[in-house]
């Protein structure tokens, strides 16, 4: 499946304001899952001077500077990549004693308590654990979209009844953790949340699962990532996989407008 995106995001200011050095994560990751095609993004004003690289989480990203006072500021990216993970459990797992589950003797009380119950009723297995976490979060909360602000605490997330796709994520890898499985936030685009009258991106969880590497579960599908999804990037602390981090210095109000259009083939 051939997925193409245009991403973008303004930023308008009540009065100039003079940015602090941004970090923008725009480009879609290319490995076993999908490949990129073409990815091209553009900022406005031009930066004083940009750096492409990959940062300590291995996500690519471009460092952009400014050296004059701005009213606005927008990103535009727009790409195509071919997803190749049809299967999401296209990998052999190793004998079932080594995919037994043991908790975390440390993790915070009311999580722990969590994913315990939810690894009895998975019998202690990795593989049965991950299916049902993702399923559970699913049926459990009423999904909402918030375009702003940062995901909510774990311990929070469980005393609500209504999630962002973000918070869940994050509820999702705190689960993982508490039964010592090394679990990161992503985030990306997924066909569906791009169908909705304001299309917006997606986040969910990744988990390195023995014999199979990492491995995506959506809870706010409650499936394993296959095909429809396309990473952009990926770190244990979901600040660092947010598409774009940075500060403005000045008394303005700031507001923000996004538009994503997704084409499918």
């Amino acid at each position: 499946m051939t997925i193409a995106v245009q991403h973008s995001t303004t930023y308008r200011y009540s009065e100039p304001v003079s940015l602090d050095p941004h970090v923008f994560r725009l480009r879609p990751r290319a490995d076993g899952a999908q490949r990129l095609i073409e990815y091209a993004l553009e900022i406005s004003p031009a930066p004083a001077g940009r750096a492409e690289c990959l940062d300590a989480e291995g996500n690519a990203v471009v460092q952009a500077w400014f050296n004059a006072p701005v009213s606005h500021l927008s990103v535009s990216s727009q790409f195509s990549v071919e997803t190749l993970r049809e299967n999401p459990f296209d990998f052999l797992l190793p004998p079932p004693s080594q995919l037994q589950l043991t908790p975390d003797p440390a993790a915070p009380a009311e999580v722990g308590e969590f994913a315990r119950q939810t690894s009895r009723h998975a019998g202690d297995q990795t593989m049965t654990f991950l299916e049902l976490l993702a399923r559970r979060l699913f049926l459990d909360y009423r999904h909402v979209a918030r375009e702003e602000g940062a995901p909510l605490a774990p311990e929070v997330v469980l005393t609500i009844s209504e999630a962002s796709c973000r918070d869940l994520a994050v509820l999702f890898c705190a689960a993982c953790r508490a039964m010592n499985l090394t679990a990161r936030f992503v985030s990306g685009y997924e066909i569906e949340s791009a169908r909705v009258d304001h299309p917006y991106m997606h986040a969910w969880a990744e988990v390195f699962v023995p014999g199979g590497g990492w491995r995506g579960y959506d809870p706010s599908r409650g499936v394993a990532v296959g095909a429809d999804h396309v990473a952009v990037a990926a770190a244990s602390d979901p600040a660092m996989a947010s598409p774009v981090s940075g500060a403005y210095r000045g008394p303005a109000m700031a507001s923000m407008d996004v538009a994503i259009q997704m084409r499918v083939s």
